[in-house]
């Protein structure tokens, strides 16, 4: 989970493009680019409008770029700042969790990796980590309980079809990012 110093503001339209799953070398499933897609529809609900997020199918115009990445146990995601036509954006590194992390629920398999593309699109818009359990920009370099962060939220959703309906973004997570935007 890298920050970089320069926020993403004060553009207020942001390109996306969601890598397809690949077929081999990574923990993908299918339904992983609509996890990233409730992310960005996050950000943007969060914003109260200011900021909005549109598709685009060819990935050097987007400024934010999902890419999905096998890994390490332990790492989750990663942004590393790019700039395109003149605003700053990152690819943004998912590394969805190995089937032997999350038992026999799936459920919270989709809130790892829903969970890890909004907290790394808050840094492609700027935002810093913070020291605040509470909030999706927590960094866990600060300790803490990695699962249990991961399970208050598993905990608010009965279906998958809850997870936009619960942002998992902070109060703080949204002033933090009005601040930046203003």
């Amino acid at each position: 989970m890298t920050f970089f110093a320069a926020s993403a503001a004060p553009a207020s339209t942001f390109r996306y493009w969601i890598e397809p799953c690949p077929a081999t070398t990574t923990a993908c499933n299918t339904g992983d680019p609509q996890l990233a897609r409730w992310a960005f529809d996050a950000w943007q609900k969060l914003s109260g409008g200011k900021l909005h997020f549109e598709a685009t199918p060819d990935r050097d115009d987007a400024h934010i770029r999902i890419l999905w990445s096998g890994g390490r146990e332990g790492l989750y995601g990663e942004a590393r700042p790019i700039l395109v036509d003149g605003v700053r954006g990152a690819e943004v590194y998912v590394l969805p969790p190995p089937a032997d992390s999350y038992g026999d629920d799936p459920l919270l398999r989709d809130t790892i990796v829903y969970l890890t593309c909004l907290h790394e699109t808050g840094h492609a818009l700027g935002l810093a980590h913070t020291d605040s359990f509470a909030d999706i920009m927590y960094s866990f370099q600060y300790g803490g309980d990695i699962a249990g962060y991961f399970a208050r939220y598993r905990r608010r959703l009965a279906s998958r079809s809850d997870i936009p309906k619960y942002s998992g973004a902070s109060e703080a997570d949204r002033r933090h990012l009005l601040d930046l935007i203003h």
